[in-house]
């Protein structure tokens, strides 16, 4: 990560500390933020509720064994507190904002707006909402093409995803920097459309709901499904994403199944219009060298040979791994 950058998280509830501890993490001094005014005793009590906070998430890394007791008072003295009058003097000094308070529109607005005066012009700006499109928020600040909406995953300092929406107006170079940023902290940023439900909010919808009503209908219990999430469909796709793992077992098994339960469960099974194009078009995936991935320049056996080798090591790490003997 470029030193010259100058990390401000506004918004000190848990998404604004998980976002400054992932950057104190990687070493980096932060400003958290207060955008909102307090008397002195509420403002004491706000930042001793967030150290304690950073404190027992720095607690669980040591336990982890992934830091020691005088690495993680480092870390704590990374993080400078700042209060709401403290807080555009901060700001002027940041040349990146992560916007992190609560999901209230008029919240927002407010604070987008307190942002966008007083970080410099070419401060890269990225609010945190996972309520309300980006395109809702670009009137809220100046220069908008210097907004974007960067979604992390709770805990955030654990979590490596960030999925990052943008206007076609954003420089392709700040969106770079932006980038570089979070992969400096051994983040994985990918891109998505402006839409509701980014990525992952959107899949797990899915998956949760259909989870709760499995259990209503009596098929399992909630332990039972979760046993099967964690030791199965779960394992499988942290080696796998959905569309890689159509194309192993081919798009047209997947209109096969998706027929058969959608006459007993319903048209929420219905399969995807892309996937009935892709097998009535002889796109089947691995079989045929092209699906949702092309493979036709790759070696199947050493690409197969691969993600196998993943997907024992995840076995290995849950302790899964056959019994053999």
């Amino acid at each position: 990560m470029s030193r010259a950058e100058v990390i401000a998280v506004a918004g000190a509830g848990r998404m604004g500390e998980g976002i400054a501890l992932a950057f104190a993490l990687a070493g980096h001094a932060v400003a958290l933020l207060d955008l909102k005014p307090r008397d002195t005793q509420a403002q004491a009590a706000l930042w001793q509720q967030a150290r304690r906070s950073l404190a027992e998430q720095l607690s669980c890394l040591e336990a982890a064994q992934l830091l020691d007791a005088e690495q993680s008072r480092a870390v704590l003295e990374r993080i400078e507190q700042v209060a709401y009058q403290h807080s555009g003097a901060a700001l002027a000094a940041s040349s990146v904002v992560f916007e992190a308070v609560p999901e209230v529109i008029q919240i927002k607005h407010q604070a987008l707006g307190w942002i966008s005066q007083h970080a410099p012009a070419e401060a890269i700006i990225a609010s945190t909402t996972s309520t309300f499109l980006l395109s809702e928020l670009m009137p809220m600040v100046s220069a908008p093409q210097r907004l974007l909406n960067a979604h992390w995953l709770n805990p955030a300092h654990l979590m490596p995803l960030v999925e990052i929406s943008h206007d076609p107006l954003v420089d392709p170079a700040l969106l770079q920097r932006f980038e570089r940023l979070l992969q400096a902290l051994g983040k994985v940023p990918v891109r998505c459309a402006i839409v509701p439900g980014y990525i992952v909010p959107r899949l797990q919808a899915l998956v949760m709901n259909e989870a709760a009503r499995m259990v209503a209908e009596g098929v399992a219990s909630a332990q039972a499904i979760d046993t099967a999430v964690r030791t199965g469909l779960g394992l499988r796709f942290s080696v796998l994403g959905p569309l890689e793992f159509i194309d192993w077992g081919g798009n047209d098994t997947l209109v096969h199944a998706s027929r058969y339960l959608t006459e007993h469960l319903g048209e929420r099974f219905a399969a995807a219009p892309q996937v009935l194009s892709n097998a009535a078009h002889k796109r089947d995936g691995l079989r045929d060298g092209v699906g949702f991935y092309d493979y036709r320049e790759q070696d199947i056996s050493a690409y197969r040979a691969q993600r196998m080798q993943h997907f024992i090591e995840r076995l290995r790490q849950g302790g899964l791994l056959p019994r053999i003997g």
